[in-house]
């Protein structure tokens, strides 16, 4: 017991989720090679590969197990996460490898068990004799029993934080560290600025409905050209109704608001029922009351 929390305290204990990343990294690069190697058969007919589909899976996993847990005594996803598998079973302190045993075994558990329970249904389902059902039933059952088994030992893992998969916990392989982890140095530089952003941007939302943007520009524009009086152009304008104050079009149903400028009715009412408030954008008179203009329009004017 003693020797065991000894081992315990050695070793630098590896995050649930890292493990957990790992095996999803490993899962991904599988797919890719998987992918990668079936684009190289799009030429083909269609289904060359499907007779063969479980043995040339298990020949690429076994490349993949040569380059990794034999040679580095670690998975791609481990690798890339600083992990590594530690011989769980050994009484020292130090760091151990695994044994080539446990490396076998690692093969026969992980690459032999998928082979076998893709290809005993091909390899019993053509069979109708009493012994081959029977063997496809235990191998299905055999199958389930290992799920669940495996089902549980990840209850346990999400419990305690090691064995990951049912394979490490029979074979005692352990993911540790490679190296020592230091410290993480937590920067809260850009966590002020968005939380400042984030604020800003919210008080901007709570502001904008409330701002009369048409009014607003409409008082800018009559700043930017200030109106001492009309000239005698606007004077005739105004005087002969040709031009609207807010669309420069000629008016429709001319009407007034008590200045002498002309608007056309959908314009100035359009604009009235958005703002009470409205001022005319040249003079800035507000409106007092919105009447028809009383004269006379001679049709010789349309065409002039």
């Amino acid at each position: 017991m003693a020797s065991s929390i000894g081992n315990e305290k050695s070793v630098n204990p590896v995050l649930r989720i890292s493990q957990l990343d790992a095996l999803e990294l490993n899962k991904a690069l599988e797919q890719l090679v998987w992918s990668q190697f079936t684009s190289c058969f799009h030429g083909f007919k269609p289904g060359v590969l499907a007779h063969f589909e479980p043995e040339v899976k298990a020949f690429l996993c076994l490349i993949l197990w040569k380059f990794t847990i034999y040679s580095k005594n670690a998975t791609v996803g481990q690798a890339i996460l600083n992990i590594q598998y530690k011989n769980n079973l050994s009484q020292t302190e130090k760091y151990q490898p695994l044994s080539k045993h446990q490396k076998l075994w690692y093969l026969i558990f992980t690459v032999g068990g998928r082979w076998l329970e893709e290809r005993c249904y091909d390899l019993f389902s053509s069979r109708q004799q009493q012994s081959f059902c029977k063997i496809k039933s235990y191998i299905s059952f055999a199958s389930g029993l290992l799920k669940l088994c495996g089902l549980v030992n990840f209850l346990v893992f999400l419990r305690k934080g090691t064995f990951a998969t049912l394979t490490e916990r029979i074979l005692g392989i352990r993911s540790v560290f490679c190296k020592p982890q230091s410290v993480r140095q937590i920067g809260f530089e850009y966590m002020n600025r968005e939380l400042l952003w984030h604020g800003f941007a919210e008080f901007l939302i709570y502001l904008l409905p409330l701002i009369n943007v048409q009014k607003l520009k409409l008082k800018i524009s009559s700043w930017c050209l200030p109106i001492t009086g009309l000239s005698n152009s606007e004077n005739t304008l105004a005087a002969h109704c040709r031009e609207c104050s807010l669309c420069g079009e000629w008016p429709t149903m001319p009407h007034t608001i008590g200045c002498p400028h002309v608007f056309c009715y959908y314009c100035i009412k359009s604009n009235f029922l958005f703002d009470i408030c409205f001022t005319c954008p040249k003079c800035g008179s507000e409106v007092h009351n919105l009447q028809p203009l009383k004269y006379k329009i001679e049709m010789t004017e349309l065409r002039v």
